[in-house]
């Protein structure tokens, strides 16, 4: 029992080392492919996960486009009719652009997300539409930035893209940017997915009574109760997305159909395409603004329309003229039509890349061997330092334990694994290093050690001054960890949570094993 007391440090270093380990390494905690986690693919022999660095695929980096006015007068204006207001003094400019947010009953925000508009022009449609404001400025607020990450996130997830994150990031000197990233998937695709509004609705395209055209919207996303997945259609079947309209707007939408004779007797035949001022009424499918597909009504559908029946069992199809459109309605309707779009033109502050798989695996390669020659580069100057095993050798083992520990930490929450993180390891095996060197220094400074009383009083002095580095430490790294900027912050976490390992676990388990190497 006294040799557990006098080393139990060292019993839970080997404890730590064991769950850290287990992490790594066994089945249960991984399947050793790619998984549905933000680590982008596993490195098969271990339950680690890669980022995008190490593993390859898509990163598009870009701000929202739009402008911003605050402190805006709405007075008791209606939002609805303060976005008409707005619209309706700005050029090519729909109310869908215009984000009204209010901030208390009278007063608020106002958002133009329409590429072109200056915070000036803003500043002067508001004037012009009678409502004070405080400022205008470039960007758009965090919360339409936050609900973009939300449904960039959702359509993602929707078009089967596993591992793909997005998170907004905050530069220094105060610009916000939103990060996409997605595993093993190309540049283009990525950006046809993350550049499209996605704003899907269905128009009823019918002539008057005058013999004009008109065009009346008669369903939106929050009016499906369900979405399908793409299909690719039968014989004599174009490709289509299976929908179920809510039971609350079924009737209203049947009523409509009937009143716009696309449920007249024996059905409609759309010919929008080719000849859209001499049609049959017809339904539109419009993505973005653009007209992506045109049908009519089937003379059973046309027929249970008129009698009402329809309603009880309210579903239909959104037919498209290929596969992908399919896909993109099933996607767009699901996740949601973004507020604002992301700035990637070429006169943007955007950015997008793609790294190869096999750049991504020489990433890898490099990491190991930067890691290997750091730990042997350690390891050559310690020996010659010191010149006895018994110190020499403990102090190795303990800082590359550190290391290990890490790796289970990472493997067991699944955190991504790139180069800034592999940074944070190298600068937790030299940290780790000075502060064992500071241990073995003050304990053999003053020549052998007698006894343990001793030695405890002059590894207190030393533990001291590596508590207060690591407080330094901490305080200095904490900023980059919690604020979102990237890169530097998985090199921060994982700085830190070294530091904390180290002064809680491994410097005092290297005390006691020096101890017993070194007491009598």
């Amino acid at each position: 029992m006294g040799a557990i007391r006098d080393n139990w440090r060292v019993i839970l270093l080997v404890v730590v080392l064991a769950a850290s380990l287990f992490a790594l390494f066994s089945p249960t905690m991984g399947s050793g492919e790619s998984t549905d986690t933000p680590g982008l693919a596993s490195s098969g022999v271990t339950n680690l996960q890669y980022g995008l660095q190490l593993s390859g695929g898509t990163r598009i980096r870009a701000p929202l486009v739009g402008v911003t006015a605050t402190g805006v007068e709405f007075g008791q204006t209606e939002t609805p009719q303060v976005e008409r207001d707005v619209a309706g003094q700005l050029d090519d400019v729909t109310v869908a652009d215009v984000i009204v947010r209010q901030q208390t009953q009278t007063t608020g925000t106002v958002e133009v997300t329409v590429d072109g508009v200056t915070p000036e022009q803003l500043g002067r449609a508001l004037d012009a539409a009678g409502y004070t404001h405080e400022s205008t400025r470039d960007g758009v607020t965090e919360a339409t930035r936050t609900q973009t990450v939300d449904i960039l996130s959702d359509k993602i997830n929707e078009a089967g893209l596993s591992g793909g994150t997005v998170q907004q990031i905050t530069t220094p000197t105060g610009e916000n940017f939103i990060l996409v990233e997605v595993p093993d998937e190309n540049r283009q695709r990525v950006v046809e997915l993350v550049n499209q509004r996605g704003n899907v609705r269905v128009d009823a395209y019918y002539p008057a009574d005058d013999g004009a055209y008109e065009q009346m919207t008669v369903l939106e996303r929050d009016d499906f109760q369900s979405i399908g997945n793409a299909r690719q259609g039968g014989e004599g079947e174009l490709p289509n997305v299976p929908v179920v309209v809510r039971e609350s707007v079924a009737p209203q939408y049947q009523q409509q159909m009937v009143q716009t004779g696309l449920a007249q007797p024996g059905g409609t035949r759309c010919s929008y395409s080719s000849t859209p001022n001499n049609t049959d009424p017809c339904l539109l499918l419009i993505v973005d603004g653009q007209v992506v597909n045109s049908f009519g009504m089937s003379p059973g559908l046309a027929s249970n329309m008129r009698s009402g029946d329809w309603a009880q069992d309210p579903r239909f199809i959104l037919q498209t003229q290929n596969f992908s459109g399919a896909q993109d309605v099933a996607i767009n309707l699901r996740a949601g039509a973004l507020p604002a779009a992301l700035d990637l033109g070429p006169d943007g502050e955007g950015t997008s890349s793609y790294i190869a798989p096999s750049q991504g695996q020489q990433f890898r390669t490099d990491s190991l061997l930067t890691g290997l020659i750091a730990v042997f580069a350690v390891a050559g100057v310690v020996f010659l330092r010191y010149g006895e095993v018994e110190v020499a050798v403990p102090m190795i083992v303990t800082a590359l334990s550190e290391v290990v520990i890490l790796l289970g930490f990472a493997a067991g929450i699944g955190y991504p694994l790139d180069l800034s993180v592999i940074a944070g390891f190298i600068a937790v095996i030299g940290t780790g290093v000075d502060d064992l060197i500071i241990i073995a220094d003050e304990v053999m400074a003053q020549g052998d050690v007698n006894s343990r009383r001793v030695f405890q009083s002059r590894f207190r002095k030393a533990f001291w001054v590596i508590g207060a580095a690591a407080a330094t430490t901490i305080i200095a790294m904490s900023p980059l960890a919690v604020l979102s900027l990237g890169d530097l912050q998985g090199f921060a976490i994982f700085t830190i949570l070294g530091v904390i390992v180290g002064v809680l676990l491994t410097r005092p388990a290297y005390g006691d094993i020096l101890r017993a190497l070194l007491t009598r």
